[in-house]
């Protein structure tokens, strides 16, 4: 018996969205003139207004509303007619510092003393369905939504895109796990005024199949290429009209796509949010360590796929344990209880040195804020940053080293393998 299965994905112009990629360049300026910096920078935006709130201990100053402004222009509400625009909204900042009571189970001078930011539990997975050991309707989601605000910032082929939307598609899959096809894909795209609805639709739905849709399968393999059957059903903005959208559609706030931020409801999520969070928050690091972990794994071949789970206590150096599920994948004589106790002997996941392993307190989470945490590239790049105060800083960064596959052959050599 074959069964579905559909994650979704929503773009950079989503109202969520937008308050994670403030958040998150909030987070880049500070680490980028103090790495010490420690933040917790939640963002609500709703019409013409962008609040931002949360706990801030850093040497540096950052001009909270340039930053948030330079992020809402480059997302592309740069008209008054989406009535939320870069040059218009109102910024109110109620940043403040950080309690002494936190900070102080934190900072104990050795990373590896450096207690956990919070209590917690935090999941890691991956799978080998896709080159990047991702879950595939996930990661086809993100690519059609990463393609539409390619179209929509070309302005060429489509030029009445505005820049909210959101994506999500079904997959048929068999018995034994592997992809059939895709059943169900359903888009809805923020749009322009058109003086005839029907038209509106048609020329909407027409440009997606026929603009959109072949420029994602362009990128994929032919046994991914022939998932995109003609049986497909399409349902393109199925309320009929996406005109009100943005933050002037509906308010959003910062960490309300945990499960488009990680595995599209693949495996599990502790529930905490990611972005707006410095490193030393344990709900944004040791997710980064267990995805590490478990591509590492499957990578390796241990199993097919396999989540890895993290606990913490606030202010306690050592996790309070891992947890390891293979699904039965596993291609070792082991139990998942061994499993995790071989890993435990092979990443330290005590909090400062989890920091240490993956470059964490560089200005690394800009790019992690749309889109997608899990499954991106690594990359090395230099990043420049300005101050109010004229001062400038230029830094050379590595983008998404958890994805990094650096420990296969270790996991090799422990596993026999």
């Amino acid at each position: 018996m074959t069964y579905l299965f559909t994650s979704e994905s929503v773009s950079e112009g989503h109202p969520d969205k937008i308050s994670d990629q403030i958040s998150d360049a909030i987070i880049d300026h500070f680490l980028a003139f103090d790495p010490d910096s420690k933040v917790a920078c939640e963002t609500l935006v709703t019409t013409g207004q962008v609040v931002l709130a949360g706990e801030v201990k850093s040497d540096a100053y950052v001009d909270v509303q340039t930053v948030a402004r330079d992020v809402i222009s480059k997302i592309g509400y740069t008209r008054g007619e989406y009535m939320f625009s870069a040059d218009s909204c109102g910024i109110l900042s109620a940043l403040h510092e950080q309690s002494p009571d936190i900070n102080r189970g934190v900072d104990r001078g050795k990373p590896e003393e450096q207690g956990a930011g919070d209590q917690g539990m935090m999941f890691g997975y991956a799978t080998n369905e896709t080159e990047n050991y991702m879950p595939l309707a996930l990661d086809l989601s993100h690519k059609i939504l990463i393609e539409l605000a390619a179209l929509r910032k070309e302005n060429k082929e489509i030029s009445y895109l505005r820049p909210d939307a959101k994506a999500q598609v079904t997959i048929e899959y068999s018995d034994d796990n592997i992809p059939q096809k895709i059943t169900t894909i359903v888009i809805s795209t923020q749009h322009d005024e058109f003086a005839n609805e029907a038209i509106m639709l048609k020329k909407i739905k027409e440009d997606i199949i026929n603009l959109l849709i072949p420029r994602v399968k362009a990128q994929l393999k032919p046994e991914l290429q022939k998932l995109f059957t003609e049986d497909i059903t399409y349902h393109i903005n199925p309320t009929g009209k996406f005109v009100i959208g943005g933050p002037h559609g509906d308010a959003g706030l910062t960490g309300r796509k945990i499960i488009v931020d990680t595995y599209g409801g693949k495996g599990a999520h502790g529930g905490g949010a990611f972005s707006g969070k410095d490193p030393s928050k344990v709900d944004r690091s040791a997710a980064y360590a267990t995805r590490h972990i478990a591509k590492n794994m499957v990578a390796a071949g241990v199993a097919d796929q396999i989540l890895v789970q993290v606990s913490y206590a606030i202010g306690v150096v050592e996790p309070m344990g891992i947890f390891v599920d293979t699904y039965g994948t596993a291609k070792v004589d082991m139990t998942d209880g061994e499993i995790a106790e071989k890993i435990n002997g092979i990443f330290d996941m005590r909090p400062g040195i989890i920091e240490q392993r993956l470059k964490l307190r560089n200005p690394i989470y800009s790019e992690t804020s749309a889109y997608g945490h899990m499954g991106k590239e690594p990359a090395v790049l230099t990043k420049t940053f300005h101050s109010s105060n004229g001062r400038s800083i230029s830094k050379e960064v590595e983008l998404f080293t958890w994805e990094k596959l650096d420990y296969v052959d270790q996991i090799r050599e422990a596993f026999g393998l």
